[in-house]
């Protein structure tokens, strides 16, 4: 007789290959031909909300790792606040607007945007817009991310930018918007103004001169021929050169040197701060000097000195707070129309703001010999020509940090131009408590924006570009007075919601008003539009007016806004802005970011140095849950790596926690829990142990999802499946499950403890890997729904919790940890091939001998071995119970045919001589 089909061996009810890549996208039309998201919607309609505000990625290429972090990470809390029971829409959204959906029409299909009409620009940049948004919705979709994908928001719908034309002129009302001449950061490369948010600085190697302006109008003070000393790393910006700075409170010393050029008797008198003058000595070479005289900064102001560029031009001494003595003479080079400190203290003391660079960073004819030069090819010219006047006593170049464009990675400058700006100062204070009021996770963050707004005086929205929001200003033709009022402001919204924004461009400016409009300030009826569009920063930062004030299933304030760190002066910035000056709140009430992935060095990737990590590949080759480990399983809310190496490990994590239910799985195949389930006060302490584990580790995970922390939820999964289940309790109760009847009550409960675990666990896994949890779910008996995320967490069960038996099962593992030990080293030894082939001797004290009695089952089974004799070693006895040492030998008996344990009574019963008494009795009892 084949006794080894009289075994419940476990059926191959979930595939031990996941075969993740083709099985998921199935899954993923199993989702869509229900409507999932509509179904969870239906279902929870009514139950509390949870609002996550997505905000929009930029609809420009391929997904890359850092919008499957994103997306995969809002995936986790939509499904775990789904489960909790809470009604939670999700609407996805794009950035649709901006510049470098610009460079990506004039690079890929060789457009020359100066040969086309706007109009024809615009249409282009739409559907290429489109397009993407598309595919990224695809790519979504194949991570397993749950949302509405039937109605995402875009900001170039009409409806979305006429509600952002009303936030605009929300602000306007409320004195927050203005246009002015103000230096502002300007790039050549892209031909706008940036905003702050769109700057980063990269090392630059900039001119370091030092440069001498000879005193002409000087008071008593001033020695007579005296020069002050400026350094500066920006040359090209002296043509524009109005005053020179000193701090007021400062001492300035005047000292004469002489050899100071290469005419060996000349003698020079020269002004710096005193404390920088040992430094300047040092790097202009002076050998000796003689000191003049000292004074402090507010006895030069009012001063004039020669141009050094201009023989026509003076320029003024003035005071200014922004003079420090990090760097430099402690006298600044004043440019207002090159430079934010330089503008203030020029408008305080009436300068003038020159600017003789164009859109495209080249000099105008104002410049005169620089006419037409690229500012930073100007440099040489400028330093020849201080130098022929013998104002250049120094030159050398400095490596810095400089600010750039964040989209073409070119240098940008300052440069004074009529822009439009919305007014922080006002509602800072406002702003700066709204921020105290949010939840920060990581806690850090609420600091980081705190300083930022602190420190911020206004906000450059206007953009010398053609694809985006038009800003919504009508000028009289006649007077240029801008017209701008609600009515004006609700004509134009109205229009757009229609007719979109391209209508703007399309039409003369008399059809953005309402008829019979004159101007208020010299009565005429001609008019002219505004040619700027808004700051993309603007459209994004207007979302939370534009959808979550506007979808019926959506509320504002939004719960939670999830981005990566570098938001912090981007979306969460703007809407902050926008939300505080037109709704008085925060646009959230808690605030979630991230870091960024690097490879496995540490380095950022970059598909120029071939180190990145593409989503999608990722998806066809291992899976979609398998990133969604490594999203789990790394500490998110800093920078992360990742590396094929890690996703190999994420991988070997997920086949252990497949495995474990797999083994659960097809050990139920016979149960059903309305005829088999076994009551809890029928459990042994082993299944309690399990249990109380089980529930502890559940409250931990959801504990761990409310606080963001999925790493501790993953963490907490693996070790319990893998530890404590498969290599604990499932690895122990084999022999049940297996030898004993089909109907043995401890065979059945059992079968209870793996059903509850299957039921309770399903719905924890199902945020991290969604597609797995389904596919295990749908093979799960007796289950409520067809799909897990249908499932609301079960509640925990505390009555199960029991700390002290879990101490005590803690005991009785590290003994068994001993035991396999010592049987491992049996098996190496080729001793003993199988672990029931032993016999386990315990060497212990007295204490441990009367401790170990106490199991409440035989102790051979714990230890997967054929008997266990417990000796006392003759050590004394304590309070705490002592093990010795473990020896192992062959077990007597014989090797029963069915479960192959060694036993004393294999043969015992004649109908089966290969059996041991419990086996025949199986059989025995199956066949009557």
């Amino acid at each position: 007789m084949d006794y080894a089909k009289t075994l419940q061996l476990p059926e191959n009810v979930l595939a031990m290959k996941a075969n993740l890549p083709q099985a998921e996208p199935q899954i993923q039309k199993q989702w869509d031909d229900v409507r999932l998201y509509a179904r969870l919607r239906k279902t929870n309609q009514g139950k509390p909300k949870f609002i996550l505000h997505d905000g929009p990625p930029y609809a420009n290429g391929n997904i890359h790792i850092g919008h499957a972090l994103n997306k995969i990470i809002k995936d986790i809390i939509v499904r775990h606040k789904t489960l909790q029971g809470y009604e939670v829409p999700y609407v996805p959204g794009w950035d649709t607007h901006g510049l470098p959906i610009e460079q990506a029409i004039v690079q890929a299909e060789g457009v020359d945007r100066k040969k086309m009409t706007t109009l024809a620009f615009r249409e282009k940049c739409a559907a290429y817009a489109k397009q993407w948004v598309e595919e990224q919705k695809k790519q979504f979709q194949r991570l397993g991310i749950l949302a509405d994908w039937d109605h995402p928001y875009t900001t170039l719908e009409p409806q979305y930018e006429a509600a952002q034309i009303r936030l605009f002129g929300e602000m306007v009302k409320r004195g927050l918007i203005y246009k002015g001449l103000k230096p502002v950061y300007w790039s050549p490369s892209s031909e706008s103004a940036l905003a702050e948010a769109e700057i980063e600085y990269f090392e630059k190697t900039s001119p370091s001169i030092y440069v001498a302006f000879p005193l002409r109008e000087v008071k008593n003070v001033i020695p007579a021929g005296a020069e002050l000393l400026i350094w500066t790393t920006t040359p090209w910006t002296l043509p524009a050169n109005v005053g020179v700075a000193v701090h007021p409170s400062y001492t300035y010393v005047f000292v004469t040197v002489k050899e100071a050029t290469q005419k060996e008797q000349e003698e020079r008198t020269f002004g710096v701060a005193t404390q920088r003058l040992a430094e300047v000595a040092q790097t202009l070479g002076w050998r000796s000097w003689t000191t003049l005289q000292e004074c402090s900064g507010k006895q030069l102001e009012y001063s004039t000195c020669a141009h050094p560029f201009f023989a026509h031009k003076t320029s003024l001494v003035v005071c200014g707070e922004h003079v420090t003595l990090d760097a430099g003479t402690g006298c600044v080079h004043t440019a207002p129309g090159h430079g934010e400190d330089d503008f203030f203290v020029g408008k305080q003391y009436g300068l003038e703001v020159l600017c003789f660079i164009d859109g495209q960073g080249k000099f105008t004819t104002e410049a005169g010999t620089l006419a037409g030069l690229y500012y930073e090819k100007a440099n040489a010219v400028v330093m020849e020509h201080v130098q022929q006047a013998g104002l250049l006593l120094h030159r050398s170049e400095i490596r810095h940090a400089y600010a750039h464009d964040w989209r073409t990675k070119k240098p940008v400058m300052y440069r004074a131009t009529q822009q439009w700006f919305a007014s922080i100062e006002p509602i800072r204070t406002h702003m700066l408590t709204e921020i105290q009021h949010v939840q920060w996770v990581p806690s850090w963050g609420e600091s980081r924006l705190y300083n930022m707004i602190a420190d911020r005086k206004d906000w450059c929205i206007s953009r010398q570009r053609a694809w985006g929001v038009p800003i919504p200003i009508v000028y009289c033709a006649h007077c240029g007075t801008a017209h701008v009022d609600d009515a004006s402001i609700e004509w134009i919204a109205s229009r757009i919601a229609t007719h979109g924004t391209d209508d703007w461009f399309s039409t003369e400016a008399d059809a953005w008003l309402p008829p019979g409009t004159a101007c208020t300030a010299c009565g005429h009826d001609t008019f002219t539009k505004e040619t700027d569009i808004m700051d993309v920063w603007f459209d994004s930062g207007s979302s939370h007016h534009a959808v979550l004030q506007q979808r019926e299933e959506l509320g504002f304030p939004a719960d939670l806004y999830v981005e990566g760190s570098d938001q912090y002066r981007g979306w969460f910035n703007s809407s902050l802005i926008t939300s505080v000056a037109t709704q008085g709140v925060a646009p959230y009430k808690a605030v979630l970011s991230h870091g960024f992935t690097m490879d496995a060095q540490g380095h950022k990737m970059s598909k120029s140095l071939g180190n990145t990590v593409d989503p999608l590949h990722v998806c066809d080759t291992l899976g979609a849950d398998i990133l969604r480990v490594w999203v789990a399983s790394v500490e998110y809310k800093q920078d992360q790596r990742l590396s094929s190496g890690m996703l190999q490990q994420a991988s070997d994590g997920y086949r252990k926690i497949r495995n474990t239910f797999r083994f659960m799985l097809g050990n139920l195949v016979d149960f059903d829990p309305h005829v088999h389930a076994q009551p809890f006060d029928t459990f042994r302490e082993i299944d309690r142990y399990v249990c109380s584990q089980m529930e502890r580790v559940r409250q931990q995970c959801i504990d761990a999802y409310d606080q963001y922390d999925f790493h501790v939820v993953y963490q907490a999964m693996y070790h319990f499946l893998a530890v404590e289940m498969s290599a604990f309790y499932l690895d122990v109760m084999k022999d049940t499950l297996y030898a004993d009847a089909v109907t043995h009550q401890t065979r059945r409960v059992v079968q209870t403890v793996m059903y509850e675990m299957v039921r309770s666990l399903t719905p924890i896994l199902c945020p991290l890997i969604p597609h797995t949890a389904q596919e295990i779910w749908q093979h799960h008996v007796g289950h409520h729904h067809m799909f897990v995320q249908e499932e609301e967490y079960t509640p925990i069960r505390s009555a199960w919790i029991d700390d002290a038996l879990e101490q005590k099962w803690a005991s009785y593992k590290g003994v068994r940890n001993e035991v396999l030990r010592a049987l491992e080293t049996e098996r190496k030894s080729k001793r003993i091939t199988n672990s029931l082939e032993a016999h386990v001797h315990l060497f212990a004290n007295e204490t441990f001998r009367a401790w170990i009695e106490t199991f409440p089952a035989p102790i051979h089974a714990l230890f997967l071995v054929s008997a266990v004799t417990v000796h006392t070693d003759g050590q004394p006895s304590g309070d705490v119970p002592h093990l010795t040492r473990v020896e192992v030998t062959r077990a007597r008996g014989e090797k029963c045919a069915r479960c192959w344990n060694v036993t004393l009574d294999v043969g015992d019963d004649p109908r089966h001589p290969t059996l041991c008494a419990r086996c025949a009795e199986v059989l025995a009892s199956a066949m009557s």
